[in-house]
């Protein structure tokens, strides 16, 4: 049986990474409108990511005898100055996600809460990976500095990426 306020900590990440994935679309929703479609592309597959992380939340609430909530979820951001923007914006949200984890393994840690803590591994190696993609493709944006080229040629490697549910391997 989950413990409440590991249950709530839990909901509370499963609103957070629905509000991901609309934090996503709408980066995706600014790239289709300067006819970057592959970074757009790109950014709906993030979403769709992070929507699997909700089923994996849910699942995993369910599994432990809990019951997920879902709680009204704030309206992102819509524009951006520039597409290094939108990265640098995809970054920070991925440490405050990375941070809140974080919180997350610190509470099952102090609860003895082995199975949340085996469970979060996964999470925990997962924002490490975010991380290190969002930081990766704000380096190529700046290498790039608004070239026609180095951006045409950007934008159509980001449109190769495919979603990989990871809910498929359980």
């Amino acid at each position: 049986m989950i413990k409440e306020n590991i249950e709530s900590l839990l909901n509370e990440q499963i609103n957070f990474e629905i509000y991901s994935a609309y934090t996503y679309r709408a980066m995706g929703a600014y790239c289709d409108s300067i006819d970057l479609t592959g970074f757009a592309h790109w950014l709906k597959i993030q979403a769709k990511e992070e929507e699997a992380h909700v089923e994996k939340f849910y699942n995993f609430i369910i599994e432990r005898g809990g019951r997920p909530f879902f709680t009204e979820i704030e309206a992102p951001q819509r524009d951006w100055e520039s597409l290094q923007t939108v990265f640098e914006d995809g970054y920070k949200h991925e440490l405050l996600v990375t941070a809140k984890i974080n919180n997350i393994m610190t509470l099952a840690i102090e609860e003895n809460d082995h199975a949340t803590r085996s469970f979060l591994n996964w999470f925990i190696d997962e924002q490490v990976e975010e991380e290190a993609t969002f930081d990766s493709k704000i380096k190529q944006i700046k290498m790039i500095s608004g070239s026609g080229h180095g951006l045409f040629m950007m934008d159509k490697e980001m449109n190769t990426r495919v979603f990989v549910d990871p809910n498929q391997n359980k």
